[in-house]
């Protein structure tokens, strides 16, 4: 290490415990939060107790989000919330889900300890800093005539003390080059430890992400199941059930007049291909045959060239996910171009798929007038709730004037070992 590097080093350690000491305030500024909120309470039994305790909690809430992003800053990570969400926009089931969440009673504990903590680990860098740079200086204080000076118990008649007071000073500034960072370190893992969700919390909002994704998984199939119900009811059926009229009474009229009978079996047979028609766009709709045969970027090719509009597609895949995961990413870009021809007012859209990281992303984009939502009952609210099924996400960012540019991710193991798995070429 050359000198210019232990110059910097020094530097840079300087600044941290410097602003190790300006976050001390800060870390005391906290503990007023404490009897504001527990006041609070007690206020809710009177009118202005809800609103009081409303906003005393967003204001804790901001102040305590600003540790999480310090302290996700210094740690290398995110640092996420931990608050229950309530079910309903109302204040009071709003005041009793602050109440029962574990994350505020949590948040109350973590203020007056922080204050100890936070003065302790901001105030502890910059002591050792001074007191080294203090013990090299001492002995030229000395020799200046200011007996008086005393440096960590070593005053003008302790014997060797101008060998022993620059020494200890060195000594000093050592443990505070490599205690610096490590002091900080240590008050952002106390953050973490007690701001950031705990494992029962963690381990709560994914049974309730499960619980939300079966829920909506069950109602996709369902919705799917009365689809296919009315569909076969209002077409293959129909069909199917005037066939069999015209066959009977084909064979009545067989013997007494032919010709009725004949023009009686051309329209069986025509009904019967309009029903055998009708059929294969069911079960199209259910697995599309080009997705088996082709994969998904044939398939998306197939979808494209069918598109009223030009549609691009780029994809580049080493192989083929699995054949769920393809089904669900190839109805996810089926569902979003339907979108871009009701919807979006546009003259081209384009289609592009990768595969990094263990994900399979897909972009759908297009050049209308944006505004895109996934509202509830809308063709993009249905893609998401398909996804979910496969811990997958959904992304729309469509501004007013376009364009609009829907995201689409898929976690996905190896393609590669899909296609062995799977037995595919």
């Amino acid at each position: 290490m050359t000198d210019h590097d232990l110059v910097r080093g020094a530097a840079s350690r300087l600044r941290t415990a410097a602003l190790a000491l300006a976050r001390v305030p800060l870390c005391v500024l906290g503990l007023p939060l404490i009897p504001l909120q527990l006041y609070a309470y007690p206020l809710i039994l009177v009118t202005i107790g809800v609103p009081l305790l409303l906003l005393i909690t967003a204001l804790a809430r901001r102040y305590l989000a600003v540790h999480r992003r310090w302290a996700g800053g210094v740690l290398g990570e995110e640092i996420a919330a931990p608050y229950r969400l309530p079910a309903n926009r109302g204040p009071m089931t709003r005041v009793r889900t602050i109440a029962t969440d574990p994350a505020t009673w949590r948040d109350l504990a973590f203020l007056p300890l922080n204050a100890v903590v936070g003065v302790v680990c901001g105030v502890l860098p910059l002591a050792l800093w001074l007191g080294g740079a203090f013990g090299v200086v001492t002995p030229v204080l000395w020799a200046l005539g200011a007996d008086s000076v005393e440096f960590s118990g070593i005053d003008v008649d302790t014997p060797g003390n101008f060998v022993v007071a620059p020494l200890l000073g060195l000594l000093y500034l050592l443990v505070a080059w490599w205690a610096t960072p490590r002091i900080v370190r240590v008050h952002a893992s106390f953050v973490r430890w007690l701001l950031a969700p705990s494992a029962h919390t963690a381990l709560a909002d994914r049974v309730r992400v499960l619980a939300d994704s079966r829920a909506d998984t069950v109602d996709a199939q369902a919705a799917e199941l009365r689809r296919i119900e009315r569909d076969l009811h209002d077409g293959a059926q129909a069909r199917l059930v005037a066939l069999g009229m015209s066959l009977g009474m084909a064979e009545e009229l067989l013997a007494r007049d032919p010709d009725a009978a004949r023009d009686l079996l051309a329209e069986a047979r025509q009904s019967s291909s309009q029903a055998l028609s009708e059929l294969r766009d069911l079960v199209r709709g259910i697995h599309p045959p080009v997705l088996a045969d082709r994969g998904l970027e044939g398939a998306l090719r197939a979808l494209a060239l069918a598109h009223p509009l030009p549609v691009e597609v780029d994809v580049v895949l080493a192989g083929r996910p699995e054949a769920p995961v393809e089904s669900a990413a190839y109805f996810a870009v089926a569902e979003a171009l339907t979108n871009v021809a009701k919807h979006s007012g546009a003259t081209s859209a384009w289609v592009r798929v990768r595969h990094e990281d263990g994900r399979l992303g897909l972009m759908i984009g297009d050049n209308g007038h944006g505004g895109a939502e996934a509202t509830e009952g809308g063709g993009l609210r249905g893609i998401e709730r398909r996804l979910t099924a496969f811990d997958g996400t959904l992304g729309i960012a469509s501004p007013l004037g376009g364009p609009t540019i829907v995201t689409v991710e898929l976690p996905v193991s190896d393609l590669a070992d899909s296609v062995g798995r799977l037995g595919r070429p």
